[in-house]
């Protein structure tokens, strides 16, 4: 396995559900469930936080998160794309550490329902199959319409398919938003996290799981009382 920095972006000015990396799972906070997955399979010297909030900052150290990286206000606004802020955190731990990782990973703490080895698993995919960027995705069976003057659907609506005639060449893919694995060399060269030769990574559907709304934290509660694997996570912790 090669050189791997996971970055977990948290900014502190959630408009939709203020607070919500610190809103507690199971009596934990969120980005904690995406903290601690991070540091028992990569190492804790592998995973970077990258948060503008002084709140997140010390709760991400109770779980185990060792570096004093703080991301600058500039990149922390509604604007701020994700590629910069994952620049600027590779070129500071790189600075910080005189170690330059071979791939980066983006953990977003909003999708925190991922098996064991997930990201072990993502990695040794990649590698394998030489991928310049790879992204966590699911099998998804919906009909989608677009919504215009004339709505159209993305099937053929004389003959509707069933979900067994469809072919595998047609199956279609969720980007579940969890985990993207980037190699260093092509994010810098193209400032984005997908491009070049492009890998995806197939998920269970409740692994793509995200929140958004107050209503997905109690979901997401539910979720985790009937996961094992998901609500034993902090039992080494």
């Amino acid at each position: 396995m090669g050189g791997v920095l996971a970055i977990i972006p948290a900014r502190g000015g959630s408009k939709g559900i203020p607070g919500k990396n610190l809103k507690e799972i199971c009596g934990h906070p969120l980005i904690s469930w995406t903290i601690v997955q991070a540091i028992e399979e990569l190492g804790e010297e592998n995973v970077l936080v990258s948060t503008d909030d002084e709140e997140i900052f010390k709760s991400s150290a109770q779980y185990g998160h060792v570096f004093d990286y703080i991301r600058p206000k500039e990149l922390a606004k509604d604007t701020s794309p994700t590629e910069p802020c994952m620049l600027h955190a590779l070129e500071w731990y790189c600075k910080t550490t005189k170690q330059d990782p071979d791939y980066l990973m983006l953990l977003q703490p909003t999708s925190p329902v991922r098996k064991k080895d997930r990201l072990k698993e993502i990695i040794n995919f990649a590698q394998k199959g030489n991928f310049d960027s790879a992204l966590s995705v699911c099998e998804t069976h919906s009909f989608f319409w677009k919504n215009t003057k004339n709505p159209s659907a993305s099937y053929d609506i004389e003959y509707r398919p069933r979900r067994q005639d469809i072919e595998e060449c047609d199956k279609q893919f969720k980007e579940t938003g969890s985990i993207y694995l980037t190699k260093t060399e092509f994010l810098r060269a193209n400032k984005n996290r997908l491009g070049g030769k492009i890998g995806l990574f197939e998920m269970d559907p409740v692994e793509a799981y995200e929140i958004d709304t107050p209503l997905d934290f109690s979901i997401l509660g539910l979720i985790s009382e009937y996961s094992d694997e998901f609500s034993s996570r902090f039992n080494a912790a």
